[in-house]
């Protein structure tokens, strides 16, 4: 029979990767797939217990209450199920390291392999690979497929009960610019300082509504600008305010002249509309999107929401590091001599373990944003105390 033409190259391939999975120490991959079933089990398991807590439960009463519509329920639960996903990952690297290297001291086929003069730390080398290939996983899946595919299952709830895209709405939209301020003479100095503040109540479907802009731009003048709606011109580049009143105070006298209007172009960046379309939580934006709303934030004068933000950027690459933690951690315990440990111990020793990192987590996290650690700290410190706490578990394995 003969072999289809684009068949071939596949095969080719196929057997240069099952060289190369051959070329191996027998030993990495002999512990590889002893570990590969209670990871598979792991992310599983784990996945359809938060997954039920956390959304099933939520749309089962939507479509109760809301008529939320099967369909859509449907899709928001395929959607939502990657963020999920990233959870487990971290849970399952723990939990398949613990339970395959508990399964083989129980059985004393690490005491055989210590017989033969291999090192514990040796042993625990394949389930470092193992965990370090499931971080870069759960970077992969935090960063390009999490926050798309929330922002699509936000969007799809969103229509499905008939609201506004969550995308198009921000409320409170506040951004205020520094600068030089015109002096009263010429060939002055007024120095430099807050030039203009936007505050938008909301904005929806590309408009601001409920606009007030202060200009303190010059030392002699304010004016004030009000607007039912405001609209971004890029052809112009400037800000066209709709149905509103312009309001001039003299700095010296106190006067006050006003004028309403239907259409007023103002000069003036676009970055409070780049605020206004930022996702409101971390989740749904990728490292990049996060940097460039930090950035935002810090031009706007948003001091506690720029850092509460440098924490979530630190923290989307302090959490895939969470795996390697964990496969220090699980492998550390369960290499120990005489190890025994049943599925149902190990996943109620995984739930612990994982709750008190997650809480030793949100404590640095919660210091981080309120200033008293630098993001950086606050992030990347319950991965350094486990990594700590994993090496002296190894070491006490090792004797």
């Amino acid at each position: 029979m003969a072999s289809s033409p684009w068949m071939d190259p596949l095969r080719r391939q196929a057997r240069r990767l099952q060289r190369r999975w051959q070329m191996l120490p027998l030993l990495d991959r002999w512990l590889w797939a002893e570990m590969l079933g209670p990871l598979l089990f792991g992310v599983a398991a784990f996945t359809a217990v938060s997954l039920s807590v956390g959304v099933v439960f939520e749309l089962v009463r939507k479509v109760a209450e809301a008529g939320l519509p099967l369909w859509a329920a449907g899709k928001v639960l395929a959607l939502r199920m990657p963020g999920f996903l990233v959870l487990s990952f971290p849970m399952a690297t723990l939990m398949a390291t613990l339970l395959a290297f508990s399964r083989l001291s129980g059985s004393s086929e690490l005491t055989a392999l210590r017989s033969i003069g291999v090192k514990t730390w040796r042993m625990v080398v394949p389930a470092l690979v193992m965990a370090g290939l499931m971080s870069v996983l759960t970077f992969v899946f935090n960063d390009v497929i999490v926050p798309s595919a929330n922002y699509a299952a936000s969007n799809t709830l969103d229509n499905a009960l008939g609201r506004a895209l969550s995308a198009q709405t921000g409320k409170n939209v506040v951004y205020s610019r520094f600068g030089r301020i015109t002096p009263k003479q010429p060939g002055g100095d007024a120095g430099e300082g807050l030039t203009q503040l936007f505050y938008s109540k909301e904005f929806k479907n590309g408009e601001m509504q409920g606009v007030t802009l202060l200009d303190f731009s010059r030392e002699d003048q304010q004016q004030v600008l009000t607007a039912q709606t405001a609209v971004w011109d890029d052809d112009k580049a400037m800000w066209e305010f709709r149905d509103g009143r312009i309001l001039n105070i003299d700095a010296a006298s106190n006067f006050t002249t006003s004028a309403d209007y239907t259409s007023y172009y103002y000069p003036f960046t676009r970055a409070p509309l780049d605020v206004g379309m930022l996702p409101s939580d971390a989740a749904q934006m990728t490292v990049a999107q996060a940097l460039r709303a930090e950035a935002l934030l810090q031009q706007a004068g948003d001091q506690k929401e720029a850092r509460r933000l440098r924490v979530r950027i630190q923290e989307k690459f302090a959490f895939p590091a969470i795996c390697l933690v964990f496969g220090l951690i699980g492998s550390s315990l369960g290499v120990r001599p005489n190890s025994r440990t049943s599925r149902s111990q190990g996943f109620g020793i995984s739930v612990l373990l994982i709750f008190g990192y997650y809480l030793m987590s949100f404590i640095f996290s919660s210091l981080g944003i309120k200033g008293t650690l630098w993001p950086f700290f606050a992030a990347w410190m319950p991965v350094f105390i486990g990594l700590a706490g994993g090496v002296v578990l190894l070491r006490q394995a090792s004797r």
